[in-house]
């Protein structure tokens, strides 16, 4: 029971800003925490639409959006933009494998960086408001839920695409069967009992998403790194309220 407290700690602390103190370090805490990435995914989900519908009353629809999108990334440290943006320019500046590690490495960011976060927030900003109404909380806990959850299938079959000790790393080929269906099964509860009869679309999205994506990063640089995970949670993120505007 402690063990299994101190994984969902190691799950909120590696994934948002929350103040949970300093954990006793274990090199395999993070990959085996993983299986609690969309319990993280539903807290941040319901805490950033109860500030949508306490405020859209009062505010614009889209201040409020970006008010959302704000709580996000400050809630996570921009952690998943990051990735993102880091990804956008490795792959679209880099030539070969080579290249593109290279630029993954550079902390500075580019012209195509620039442009998905740009893409990216304003993705968002325009979809949130044209949610349904009536399921808003429940595609905005799906989407953050399904966002992380991307982390398990891809940690489970790609390897890392360096020989190094990043984030990336600690998961990569780190993911454990174990982990991964207590993981999958614990994101299809939470977004069955919020989305119910609407949750194929989604669920189908991101898995595809996430199939493309990883096969993408494979056939690129041979596996996957911390940015790569961080560039998936984003699509994945976006496929959802897409799927919910599609819905309305």
């Amino acid at each position: 029971m402690i063990r299994t407290l101190q994984d969902v700690a190691t799950a909120f602390q590696f994934l948002t800003r929350l103040p949970l103190g300093r954990l006793a370090y274990d090199p395999d805490a993070l990959s085996r925490s993983a299986k609690f990435f969309p319990l993280v995914g539903l807290v941040i989900g319901t805490l950033g639409a109860a500030l949508y519908q306490w405020l859209v009353p009062h505010w614009p629809a889209m201040v409020v959006a970006l008010l959302a999108v704000i709580f996000f990334v400050l809630v996570t440290g921009g952690l998943h933009e990051d990735g993102l943006a880091d990804a956008a320019d490795a792959f679209g500046g880099g030539w070969n494998r080579e290249q593109i590690l290279t630029i993954l490495k550079d902390s500075r960011i580019g012209s195509f960086g620039t442009l998905a976060i740009v893409f990216s927030v304003a993705s968002r900003l325009l979809l949130l408001p044209n949610l349904p109404i009536g399921h808003f909380t429940a595609y905005v806990i799906s989407a953050q839920v399904l966002c992380r959850w991307t982390a398990l299938p891809l940690g489970y079959v790609l390897p890392g695409a360096r020989e190094s000790s990043g984030q990336g790393a600690r998961i990569a080929r780190q993911i454990s069967g174990v982990s991964l269906t207590v993981g999958t099964l614990l994101a299809a509860a939470i977004v069955g009992c919020t989305l119910r009869g609407a949750m194929l679309g989604p669920m189908l999205s991101v898995l595809i998403v996430t199939a493309a994506s990883g096969l993408y990063y494979w056939r690129r640089i041979g596996g996957i790194t911390g940015d790569c995970f961080g560039a998936t949670n984003q699509l994945a993120e976006i496929m959802v309220y897409l799927c919910g505007a599609f819905h309305r």
